[in-house]
């Protein structure tokens, strides 16, 4: 069964899923002495233990296991899968209110995408805004894909003259995640995602 490990390293806490987790002591507390009891013997031969004839496994395949890092205060968090990469940073990481020109502190920030964008030799970028619920949808849809473009126009200059596919979107106040009914919540929700295929 998965099991979530969470660690506080610094300012930063990280969560792993593990796909298998250490065997539990007799009593379940730490530094208790192992069950010594020994394990059930099978028999190879038992019927329950064999293919019906013509029956094949199933191919093996690789699981996904996803890493997330979050600050503290959860305004940068990067996701990482054995397929994907994806870095979200909090609107106001980024920008001022109810803007969509980048604070003097954005670039900084960006810039460490961009850094990782070149060691994966990613060549596709996807690039989302999201909005919380307040004031209008249009609105929202507006500013977050403003926001996302203010985005991809910084990475654009930081990655030079690497060949890149951008994927821009903005939608507004969909996809949140976390809840819209507290301030808490709606600053959460206020991001630009950037994602890309890992290699």
């Amino acid at each position: 069964m998965p099991s979530i490990t969470r660690a506080v390293c610094g300012t930063a806490l990280a969560a792993v899923v593990l796909l298998a987790s250490a065997p539990a002591h007799a009593d379940g507390g730490p530094g208790s002495p192992a069950n010594t009891t020994p394990p059930v013997k099978t028999d190879a031969s038992a019927d329950g233990l064999r293919l019906r004839p013509g029956a094949k496994l199933a191919p093996g395949r690789v699981l996904d296991i996803k890493s997330v890092v979050e600050t503290d205060g959860g305004d940068e968090r990067r996701e990482d899968t054995n397929v994907n990469v994806t870095f979200a940073l909090q609107a106001e990481v980024l920008f001022d209110k109810d803007s969509a020109e980048l604070s003097d502190a954005a670039s900084a920030r960006i810039g460490v995408i961009a850094a990782e964008v070149r060691k994966q030799h990613a060549t596709a970028l996807r690039i989302f805004g999201f909005t919380d619920n307040l004031g209008s949808a249009d609105h929202g849809v507006a500013l977050s894909k403003q926001r996302a473009n203010a985005v991809q126009r910084q990475l654009a200059k930081d990655l030079g003259s690497a060949s890149v596919r951008y994927e821009i979107r903005g939608y507004g106040e969909q996809y949140p995640i976390s809840d819209n009914a507290t301030e808490d919540g709606r600053r959460k929700n206020r991001r630009v995602e950037v994602g890309f295929p890992r290699r």
